[in-house]
């Protein structure tokens, strides 16, 4: 079945909550999402529907790097994203991702950053932060943090700590 890809409507945030609970091991990021919308915080939602199911959903917040001159560069972070089990590897989240970073290119985002899968996020043009002097401000390893230039020239002479909204520190 092919699913239907569309920002959320303010009549999902249960059904969004309940999926993010239900795909990952703990509630965090369902109550994560919950607190970037209810702050303002929540720049992009976008949900995968299957007739009247909710497959999946993919989060996306502002994030700033602080130069080491103390400067700073605000960008958007990936995360967290979520598809049912029954429905993981069909293409559902490689779709949420490609349409969110279309809507992100399309409203002049600088860059969007993510901590994920080695694997999975470099499909999409995404390389290792490192690369680029940019680091996550806790302690991660360097092969699951990545960034990808959503306007070109935007990393250009940017390299530093990368902080996400305050609500991520519940997750």
């Amino acid at each position: 079945m092919n699913s239907k890809i569309r920002d959320e409507a303010p009549a999902e945030v249960t059904a969004i909550h309940a999926l993010n609970a239900a795909v990952f091991e703990t509630d965090a990021e369902a109550r994560l999402v919950d607190a970037l919308r209810c702050n303002g915080r929540l720049l992009l939602s976008l949900v995968a529907m299957e007739g009247a199911t909710m497959v999946g959903h993919i989060a996306f917040s502002p994030v700033e790097i602080t130069r080491p001159d103390g400067s700073v560069v605000v960008g958007i972070g990936l995360g967290p994203m979520a598809v049912l089990p029954a429905r993981q590897r069909c293409g559902i989240g490689t779709r949420l991702v490609r349409i969110g970073l279309d809507r992100l290119r399309a409203e002049r985002y600088p860059f969007c950053v993510v901590l994920g899968h080695p694997h999975y996020y470099p499909r999409f043009g995404f390389e290792r932060a490192s690369r680029f002097g940019i680091r996550w401000e806790r302690e991660v390893r360097e092969e699951l943090f990545f960034v990808l230039e959503l306007t070109r020239g935007a990393l250009q002479d940017v390299s530093g700590a990368v902080s996400y909204a305050p609500e991520f520190a519940i997750v």
